[in-house]
């Protein structure tokens, strides 16, 4: 298989797209054909199929001919906590991504990053500009992004690098991250090991575990992924049983910690009164109250109020 000749020199970064999959096989048909729309082609793609139950991926993948592509099928399903870390573990190259087998990237989604990369080369982590998608492939603005995205983001215009305190102070405020939109350097993800038992944060728990080591992460405007948003289903919503909160809090505790050994009383602060993890069950309400179900009315209001 062959694919496009990069016109970029030797020792060019290259990005590592390291794609979990399971799931809705006309997604990451999206996803995959908008790698190969690319206008940089500085990429390489590896498919990691979480024994999906039907194997039709690989040989679907294997003919697109194009040897930046690559496809792994694990022999039994992991789940999303250990695929990411497997994706992690498994890449290769300068930079590395992890977006979602149901997320689409804009043309210039590898392009952006590289040339903010070359820019702020020894910042460890970007943030591209993001818009959402519904599971149709419509732009839309829910409450929960407008609020992260306008009230928690720090202010500021044009390219920026937030780090330390002021960084992770607004992280524990509200997520305004979009996970499967990140690029990282490989050597500082990598070094940094995802803590066990949060399938729900480890994310968060990740990026600021990064930045408690030293990490600087830019924020660069520039629109180039489109991350996909799913309406609320009713056995979503009947499963929350309190759990998921339940494990949450749990992290926003032991961050709390965390930021307090530092001396990061701010930092602390916002871990303790756990924004990101109250305005989510918040967003869960109204799903709740159109279904009728009590249950999870009481339990999303209660965590909603930190009471």
């Amino acid at each position: 298989m062959t694919g496009p000749t990069s016109a970029a020199g030797p020792g060019a970064p290259v990005v590592d797209l390291m794609l979990p999959y399971w799931g809705e096989p006309e997604y990451l048909r999206a996803t995959v054909r908008s790698v190969l729309e690319q206008t940089d082609p500085q990429w390489r793609l590896t498919v990691v199929d979480d024994a999906y139950p039907d194997p039709w991926a690989g040989e679907w993948l294997a003919s697109l001919g194009d040897d930046r592509v690559r496809y792994l099928r694990n022999p039994e399903n992991r789940g999303i906590s250990a695929v990411f870390r497997q994706c992690v573990e498994l890449a290769e190259h300068d930079l590395v991504a992890v977006p979602g087998s149901d997320d689409v990237l804009l043309p210039d989604y590898v392009a952006v990053v590289r040339a903010a990369h070359t820019r702020f080369p020894h910042a460890d982590i970007i943030q591209p500009g993001v818009r959402v998608i519904d599971e149709h492939g419509a732009v839309v603005r829910p409450l929960a992004d407008q609020v992260k995205q306008r009230l928690v983001r720090p202010r500021g215009t044009g390219t920026r690098v937030l780090a330390g305190e002021p960084l992770a102070t607004s992280l524990l405020h509200g997520d305004w991250l979009y996970w499967p939109s990140l690029t990282f350097r490989r050597e500082a993800v990598q070094a940094t090991p995802f803590r066990p038992g949060l399938p729900i944060i480890l994310d968060l728990a990740l990026v600021l575990d990064m930045v408690l080591a030293g990490s600087q992460l830019v924020v660069e405007p520039a629109e180039c992924f489109a991350y996909r948003r799913h309406d609320a289903s009713a056995s979503s919503v009947k499963l929350l049983d309190g759990s998921r909160f339940a494990g949450e809090r749990e992290y926003f505790a032991l961050a709390a910690r965390l930021m307090r050994q530092r001396g990061w009383h701010r930092a602390s602060r916002a871990a303790r009164l756990h924004v990101t993890s109250r305005l989510y069950a918040a967003t869960l309400l109204p799903t709740a109250l159109r279904l009728r179900d009590g249950r999870a009315l009481r339990t999303l209001a209660r965590h909603a109020l930190g009471s």
